[in-house]
């Protein structure tokens, strides 16, 4: 059995279960008993506990975390040592790792990937803008809460920019998501986390990580000298955009990947505004670090125009971006003195050439003098007829309906589109433009959104998920209006506030006009029964055991023993009278037998002890919020040891217990488990 289950550290943090190790330490489950509230301590391994180096890094870790305070990001409370335990205590997470969400779902759909990748690259933003790296993003390292949101774990490989971050011993970090400057061994900043996001994102929206290998060395070089398969032709539904971010992030040089986690957010959020949009990150002429959008303009006209595919995902095979942008630059470099002298002939040509280049530059000039003319004079005659003329305003994003109650000019629409940026209603795009002089009774076409496009979902397996958590599924991930989502609370044997009853069920297929029906929970019925007095009542074993089924009662025991009252009296029970009580509770009633019966029948919790069991005393911590008194009762595997009233406001107490070797004592509260703990017994124990 682990060594720290049942122990108490610093008298305040009680270990209660293993729920998890990593490389360098053991992840516990632990109850607080100055807050009364579970959290999760994580304890460096004894392999290491002894390594000076692996004890500064690991506190390394805990000051790390401590100056981080994000939504996103796992929260520390406390740090510590006792004994021979560095420990440091965090947050308790109520869900499960972003790789076990993953096995569970196989690939998931971009709204979900978008989804969980917003909210790691926010944290990510957050500790980079604290100048420290996480050095190990992978899946496991992220959490999934029932309500949607993500928290990113385990920074115990994270450091300081501002420190050497090179590795030199081993490979921090998974080596299916580290960057290829970490398989170097080289330096190592904020865009290494970006890269790392960026296999995670490929692996969310393909299944698979891109690269893979019979060894970790093997992977390695993949990351160092491999380029990874378009995540499209492994899922033909990724949207271009999408693709673009990952292998924008995913790029070999850091230095052409985003520059830091606000500008790849940046780009998510316009992609979550449009998904039909693309990006050039080529095009630098604006002096920008990042992408300049390109967004399709198929609604402008009635011919749809080509996707623009950003060059650096055009490359011919085996020609790097590096190598063509050094042509084009070699192309464009001027002439210098190493250039031949030119022939005589050719000083004659270009003459002949700048002749001709000379007339015709005399004709353009001539026409666009012709032209304006023309428009002057036209204005001019214009100018006089104002009264029949109007300014067209800008119609974009008024409704339809405002639209069309101008009385100057006639509003008529060309087509209704689908638009997720433009609510249903709203005008689109009008023709002419704005601020276009039209002669009144004109008519001004416009494209009207229909609003977002609702394609067909179906319906997912909610089962067992909190009702928060299964609204924002539906909404954020599955696109379902929040006017069509009831919800319907309802006893059930499943915990209070799951999903235990969806309609419709899994499978089937959503419509816009699909009312959704999510059953709530409100936990199993709970029935509760004033208890009567056995002992004053005039009882009997049989009488008393028909009350007790009648009432619903299920949990009963009845123990006959030797005793001084009269034979079937029952002068004992666990219950006072009076006590509302859940027939759930278990109920032990003591019957006598008369003093005469010479048979010795004792209950369980009575039997002599054995002659080599050694006794001590233990010390319990009780919760410090009771404002009643209550009983207290401890269990030695079962056996029934001691109970015991406790004046309210008590916050610990001792118990005298025997055993032998290590055995485990369970303490119940009125009667309903509390905690459990390990007692280790020697011989010189007092």
């Amino acid at each position: 059995m682990d060594k720290y289950i049942g122990r108490l550290l610093d008298n305040r943090y009680e270990i209660l279960e293993v729920i998890g190790t990593g490389g360098m330490a053991v992840v516990y489950k632990a109850r607080c008993h100055r807050l009364n509230r579970l959290v999760a301590i994580k304890i460096l391994k004894d392999d290491f506990s002894q390594d000076g180096e692996f004890r500064q890094r690991f506190h390394a870790e805990s000051q790390a975390v401590a100056m981080l305070s994000h939504p996103n990001i796992v929260s520390i409370y406390d740090v510590s040592t006792s004994d021979d335990a560095d420990y440091i205590v965090m947050e308790l997470i109520d869900g499960i790792s972003l790789k076990q969400y993953m096995e569970k779902k196989g690939v998931l759909n971009w709204k979900e990937t978008l989804h969980f990748a917003i909210q790691i690259a926010k944290a990510l933003d957050h500790a980079h803008s604290r100048g420290i790296v996480h050095r190990d993003i992978k899946p496991h390292n992220v959490m999934v809460l029932k309500n949607g949101s993500v928290k990113v774990a385990d920074f115990g490989i994270a450091r300081v920019m501002s420190q050497s971050n090179t590795l030199t011993k081993e490979a921090l970090g998974s080596v299916h998501y580290i960057s290829p400057e970490q398989a170097k061994g080289g330096s190592v900043d904020n865009r290494s986390d970006l890269y790392s996001l960026g296999v995670v994102m490929y692996e969310m929206m393909t299944g698979r990580p891109p690269y893979d290998g019979e060894t970790p060395v093997s992977v390695a070089i993949q990351h160092i000298n491999g380029k990874p398969q378009m995540p499209s032709t492994l899922n033909p539904n990724i949207p271009g955009g999408l693709e673009q971010i990952i292998m924008k992030v995913m790029e070999q040089d850091p230095d052409n990947r985003y520059s830091s986690a606000q500008a790849m957010l940046y780009d998510m959020d316009e992609f979550r505004k449009d998904p039909s949009i693309l990006f050039d990150y080529h095009n630098t002429s604006t002096g920008l670090d990042d992408a300049i959008q390109i967004k399709s303009t198929a609604a402008a006209d009635n011919t749809q125009k080509p996707i623009v595919t950003p060059a650096h995902l055009m490359k011919k095979p085996g020609e790097s971006t590096a190598g063509r942008t050094a042509a084009k630059t070699a192309a464009r470099k001027p002439s210098g003195a190493s250039r031949p002298r030119r022939r005589p002939e050719e000083i004659v040509e270009d003459d002949e050439r700048g002749g001709k280049a000379a007339k015709i530059s005399i004709i353009v000039c001539s026409a666009v003098a012709v032209i304006a003319i023309i428009v002057f004079v036209v204005a001019l005659m214009s100018a006089g007829n104002t009264k029949n003329t109007v300014v067209l305003p800008n119609l974009l994003n008024s409704t339809l309906e405002d639209a069309q109650k101008a009385t100057d000019y006639i509003v008529e629409v060309e087509k209704f589109v689908y638009s997720s940026e433009y609510e249903k209603g709203q005008i689109i795009e009008q023709n002419p433009k704005a601020h276009t002089t039209i002669n009144k009774g004109s008519i001004v076409t416009v494209i009207v959104s229909n609003g977002p496009e609702v394609k067909d979902a179906v319906m997912d397996n909610l089962l067992g998920t909190e009702e928060d958590w299964a609204k924002s599924f539906l909404i954020e991930v599955q696109g379902v209006n929040a006017n069509s989502i009831a919800v319907i609370y309802s006893s059930n044997e499943a915990p209070e506030g799951q999903v235990f009853k969806t309609e419709p069920a899994e499978g089937v297929t959503l419509t816009e006009q699909t009312l959704i029906k999510l059953y709530i929970s409100t936990g199993p019925e709970k029935k509760t029964v004033t208890m009567v007095d056995f002992t004053t009542g005039g009882y009997t074993k049989e009488s008393a055991e028909r009350w007790l089924q009648l009432n619903g009662f299920t949990n009963v025991e009845i123990y006959e023993e030797i005793s001084d009252q009269p034979k079937g009296k029952i002068f004992f029970q666990n219950i006072p009278a009076g006590r509302n009580v859940d027939v759930t509770t278990n109920i032990i009633l003591r019957v006598s037998k008369g003093k005469t019966d010479t048979t010795i029948t004792l209950p369980p919790d009575e039997l002599p002890e054995p002659d080599d069991y050694i006794s001590m005393v233990i010390p319990v911590m009780l919760p410090a919020d009771k404002t009643e008194d209550y009983t207290v009762t401890i269990y030695r595997e079962g056996v029934l040891m001691e109970e015991r009233v406790i004046p309210a406001g008590t916050v610990s107490t001792e118990f005298s217990v025997s055993g032998k070797d290590t055995m485990s004592f369970a303490i119940l509260i009125d009667n309903v488990p509390y905690t459990t703990m390990n007692v280790t017994f020697v011989e010189d124990a007092e």
